[in-house]
């Protein structure tokens, strides 16, 4: 198994695990994050964003099987994980959640965009016509 087919695997994994949390638990899912439960109108955005982490787990999932993979999908998972960190740091600096709550999702952040970054360089340069 090739490095960018274990890192694809390992990250929709992650997708998928959260899609389905957000979906079909969303109260379970904060409160076991120590995260305070929102309005019950939030969860239908909660819903939309389960939508996302579904499609990206799957999308994952097929790109892994293929011999090439677009950078464009690294790339795009990558900022993702990016503005993951990104948030989380501005919460966690401001005070708003605990680095308990918060430092689990960020510790993945780092590791997937390392990861990501690593996959992104080994990639053959493409050729000039």
């Amino acid at each position: 198994m090739t490095y960018l087919r274990i890192v694809l695997l390992l990250i929709a994994i992650s997708q998928l695990a959260l899609g389905v949390l957000t979906l079909f638990a969303p109260e379970f899912f904060l409160a076991s994050m120590g995260l305070a439960t929102p309005p019950s109108d939030s969860f239908y955005l909660i819903g939309m964003l389960a939508a996302r982490f579904l499609a990206f787990g799957v999308a994952l999932i097929v790109l892994a099987r293929r011999p090439q993979v677009d950078a464009l999908w690294l790339q795009a998972m990558l900022a993702i994980q990016l503005v993951d960190l990104g948030v989380g740091l501005f919460y966690t600096a401001n005070g708003v959640l605990p680095l308990a709550v918060s430092g689990f999702p960020m510790f993945n952040a780092i590791l997937f965009s390392g990861l990501l970054l690593i996959a992104l360089r080994r990639r053959q340069p493409p050729i000039m016509a």
